[in-house]
């Protein structure tokens, strides 16, 4: 799933990111945004490890890989845009 956010992409916006990625049980996360903060990058890996994590207490194969693009945001690529989903 690809999520795309103009400014500074905040913890509140992982969140919600990690909320609609697991409603969906997606299998990998894109964020592309113009600046990111560290506590939520933090938070994005912390939920593939967790993720990871249960599925092997669980005996599953399941995995969620988290990219980061930081610098541009493309208003052609289509994905979901943050500043539109409400909390």
């Amino acid at each position: 799933m690809l999520f795309k956010k103009k400014g500074l992409f905040t913890v509140s916006d992982a969140m919600k990111v990690i909320e609609i990625a697991s409603r969906e049980n997606a299998k990998e996360i894109v964020v592309m945004c113009e600046a990111i903060e560290e506590e939520a990058k933090r938070r994005l890996w912390d939920y593939a490890n967790g993720v990871r994590l249960l599925a092997d207490l669980m005996g599953e194969q399941r995995e969620v890989r988290v990219e980061i693009l930081e610098g541009y945001v493309s208003d052609k690529v289509k994905g979901i845009d943050l500043s539109e989903v409400s909390q």
